[in-house]
């Protein structure tokens, strides 16, 4: 069983940075792999980024690509994202996730059998 813990939430200034950190326990971690949604308020819960258990593929939805960076540290068992030139649209609750035994695409929550429980950022105008 995977347990996630995300951290690094909060408020921003349109054009501002956060990092969020998702701390994993579990182990099925470093043969898993991970990613970052979000769900907006009165939005579905949505694909951000997505990172192969050993880095070598990474994935990013198109409205966060060249400004979000995800990364891992299986040493560690923890995965960050780092968020640049934030936007007011980025607001949302942020969710780590780790993947299933489901067969699924890395875009699609139905990979992913372990969540977080969530951390807010609010990008402010």
């Amino acid at each position: 069983q995977v347990q996630l813990v995300e951290s690094g939430g909060g408020l921003v200034q349109a054009g501002g940075s956060l990092r969020l950190s998702c701390a994993a326990s579990g182990p099925t971690f470093r043969s898993s792999a991970m990613g970052w949604f979000r769900q907006a308020p009165g939005k579905e819960r949505e694909f951000v980024a997505a990172i192969t258990w050993r880095g070598g593929n990474i994935y990013y939805a198109d409205s966060v690509k060249g400004r979000f960076t995800i990364s891992r540290d299986n040493a560690k068992n923890t995965m960050d994202l780092q968020m640049n030139t934030l936007k007011p649209e980025d607001t949302a609750v942020y969710y780590c996730a780790a993947q299933g035994p489901v067969s699924a695409s890395v875009y699609s929550s139905e990979a992913y059998a372990y969540w977080g429980q969530g951390t807010l950022v609010t990008v402010s105008s």
